[in-house]
Order: structure tokens, then C-alpha cells, then sequence
């Protein structure tokens, strides 16, 4: 029976419901000796504890997405089949633009928010690269179907949860594509391909989107195995141009690391609530060694590149929370590397999916703009032609206006 699924959920809650009547109907009707009454007693009511903590662990699961399989709660799965040294570009030396095209099978994706919006697809994926074998989660916008958009190609953002989390988050308790397929009939918004690959690799351990020699290859993963996946089966955008990476938390600290890391791979970022260094994080394989923390910040890899990585990143933050980190990465940055700061007050919530929620739509504009896309309407046409990464900026946002991301700083710092 399945972690999330409905089954398992209102067997729970059956459960539960016996839990409480069992002993109001037979507290009083127990016979024998007073020591097994009280023991019966006592099963009873560890019972009834028992079916609540559970209950209510599945629903807090359900609602943030931490855990997706029983593999994952218990720590005994892992999905690597091998991790051999990659390399520093994580290629292991392989030409990529000679590796076979692999058509994969695709079926309707289970759980919450898999059926709405036109439906999620999910496949297994062999990774050809990286070694690793997970599953990848797939939404097609509206368009993708419709015969004016058969020779269309269609950009594409990478979704990452974060640690722990699962694949499915983006979809079953952030609701993006409900919340953008509106957006994108009514060309306000860009027809991207959405894709969720599996972040949880290894038991126990956050992967820190890293690759790590003899463990877990886990930045090719994500950055190459994948995007190769999507571009064999669907009609996307070469990369960088039109590609994207947007992550929450630990997903958030992901998706600016590779974009900073691998401008020929994303041309933009959108990190919320994220960080930079991986020892954030005490669980990243990425913290184990100072070696893998420089490598794997992206503060760190703006202020060494000799040559500022064309990309632009969307960092959301609140004070202690994502907000100072996005700071000193905006002051790293250098042209033609564009950050974007948003300021959240801690007023509107703390590091949870409600407080993320509402800015899947103000990240998902600017992504239109940054990626140079052209909304479309139900006629095929283009609207609202973004525009190229700018300068670094410095337009922030306040409480107020988190819908829709605008509001300076200096508004912010008035209030504080």
C-alpha cells in the first residue's frame, strides 16, 4: 500500500475512528483479572495514540511532500546503480550529442494533483550519464497538443524539492501547474514544459545535487540526464536558451548552483527560501568536506569565474531564511550575470509550502521575461516579448506585494 495514496489514508483513518470508539464501548464491559483489564486497557489506549500520530503524520506528509515512497521514510532504497568520477564537468569525457535517443514509457502519474490541469506523466529513467535510475515526473502545457503548436518547441524548467521532499511536491502541494495553465491559455505567461525528477537518490542523506566519486552523481543527474531525456521525447528548446531550474529550500540552493555551475545548461534560476553553502544543510553530502562546499556554492563559483556566467537567478528569501544568502550573491554578481532579489517579511509565514505557494506565479513571470519567451494566446499568437538577462537588480519585494513580486528594499527597510 502506497505511502501517499489514498488507500493507505482512509485505512488510517477507519483505523482511527475504531481506535476511539473501541474503548468507549469496552472500557467498562472488560472482565477477569484486574491486572489483564488493566493491560487491556492500556493496549487500547496506545492504540488509539498510535493511529492519531500516524494519522497525522500522513496528512503533514500528504500536504508538504516530504517523503513519497516507504523506501524513503525508512531510509532502505537507493537508486544509484554506480557513480564513477565524472570529471569536472560531469561528463565523464562522454560526447553527449553522440549518445543514442532513448524513447521512454510514459504512464498517468498517482496522488494528489497528478489527475488535475491535464494530468502529470511519470517515467523511469536509466541515466546514461550518472548512473542513476529514479523516476521523472512530466506536465505538457496546454499548447503542446494543439495542431498550431505541432512544430512548436517549448521551453522547459526543471522542478527541485526540497530535503526532505519529494518529486511529486511541485505538483500535489504547490499546485504549479494548476496555477499556471490559466495563465498560459491566457498568454500571460509562457507554455513551459515542466519536468520533476527524483532528488531523493541515496537513504538518509540529502544528495546536495552533487556529484560525488563512489557515491552519487547526482549534479549529472539533474543537469544532463534529464535534460537529455526531455529533448529524446518532447518537443524542447535546445539548451541553454529556453531552459530553467527552479527549486525550494535545499531545491532552491540546487537549482542556483546549477545554473552558476552549468551556463551551457540553463540560461535562469529561481531559488525560494534557498541557500549557499551546502552546510546548511547538515544531512548534504555536499557539507562533508571543504573540498565539496566550495565546489558546490554558488557564491563561491560567481566569485572565482574568470568569465561571469550569462545567467539570471530569482532569489526569494526572509531575514535568516534564503534572504541574506541572495545578497551576497547579488553583490558577486558581475555582468552579464543578473540576480533578482525578493524580500520576504517574516510576517508572511515561515519556511513552509504555504509560504512558497503564492510565488510560484511572480517567479514563473519573470522566468517568461528572463528566458526571452512569447506568451501565446489561444490564436497561436505572440504576446509580450520578454527581454534578455539584465543588469543585477535591485528591485526587492515587500509583504504586500509577494503576489506579484515587486516593492523596492528601502520600502521594506522602513518597515523593520
Amino acid at each position: 500500500m502506497s505511502l501517499t495514496g489514498t488507500p493507505f489514508l482512509y485505512t488510517l483513518i477507519a483505523l482511527s475512528v475504531v481506535a476511539v470508539a473501541l474503548p468507549l464501548l469496552m472500557w467498562s464491559r472488560l472482565r477477569g483479572p484486574r491486572v489483564l483489564r488493566a493491560a487491556a486497557r492500556m493496549v487500547m489506549l496506545l492504540f488509539a495514540q498510535g493511529t492519531a500520530v500516524a494519522l497525522v503524520f500522513v496528512l503533514v506528509n500528504n500536504a508538504n511532500g516530504l517523503y513519497d515512497t516507504w523506501d524513503d521514510l525508512l531510509g532502505t532504497g537507493t537508486h544509484v546503480q554506480q557513480a564513477a568520477d565524472l570529471g569536472a564537468d560531469g561528463t565523464g569525457g562522454i560526447a553527449l550529442d553522440r549518445l543514442p535517443k532513448v524513447r521512454q514509457t510514459f504512464t498517468q502519474a498517482e496522488g494528489p494533483g497528478m489527475h488535475t490541469a491535464g494530468g502529470v506523466r511519470v517515467t523511469q529513467l536509466e541515466g546514461q550519464v550518472s548512473g542513476i535510475n529514479a523516476e521523472v515526473y512530466v506536465w505538457l502545457p496546454p499548447q503542446y497538443d494543439e495542431p498550431a503548436y505541432a512544430h512548436r518547441a517549448f521551453p522547459v524548467v526543471e522542478l527541485l524539492p526540497g530535503y526532505p521532499g519529494s518529486a511529486k511536491s511541485w505538483y500535489g502541494t504547490l499546485h504549479v501547474h494548476e496555477q499556471l495553465a490559466p495563465l498560459m491559455r491566457a498568454g500571460k505567461v509562457a507554455p513551459f514544459i515542466l519536468v520533476a525528477p527524483r532528488t531523493t537518490l541515496l537513504p538518509g542523506v540529502d544528495t546536495g545535487c552533487a556529484n560525488v566519486p563512489g557515491t552519487v552523481n547526482a549534479d549529472s543527474w539533474l543537469s544532463i540526464d534529464v535534460p537529455k531525456m526531455v529533448r529524446d521525447n518532447f518537443r524542447a528548446q535546445p539548451a541553454p536558451k529556453g531552459w530553467a531550474v527552479a527549486g525550494y529550500s535545499a531545491g532552491g540552493h540546487c537549482a542556483a548552483k546549477l545554473a552558476v555551475a552549468h551556463p551551457d545548461r540553463y540560461r535562469a534560476a529561481v531559488s525560494l527560501s534557498g541557500y549557499s553553502d551546502p552546510i546548511v544543510e547538515p544531512n548534504s553530502l555536499a557539507a562533508q568536506s571543504p573540498a565539496l562546499r566550495r565546489a558546490n556554492n554558488p557564491c563561491l563559483l560567481l566569485r572565482k569565474a574568470t568569465v561571469p556566467p550569462p545567467v539570471a537567478l530569482y532569489l526569494s528569501g526572509q531575514p535568516k531564511d534564503g534572504y541574506e544568502a541572495a545578497l551576497a550573491l547579488r553583490k558577486e554578481a558581475k555582468a552579464p550575470t543578473a540576480v533578482h532579489v525578493v524580500y520576504i517579511p517574516t510576517s508572511a509565514g515561515g519556511h513552509t509550502m504555504a509560504l512558497w505557494r503564492p510565488q510560484v506565479v511572480p517567479a514563473f513571470r519573470w522566468l517568461t521575461t528572463q528566458l526571452d519567451q512569447r506568451p501565446v494566446t489561444g490564436d497561436g499568437t505572440g504576446k509580450a516579448k520578454g527581454t534578455t538577462p539584465r543588469a543585477p537588480s535591485s528591485v526587492d519585494s515587500k509583504h504586500a506585494a509577494l503576489a506579484s513580486g515587486t516593492a523596492s528594499r528601502a520600502a521594506a527597510a522602513r518597515r523593520r
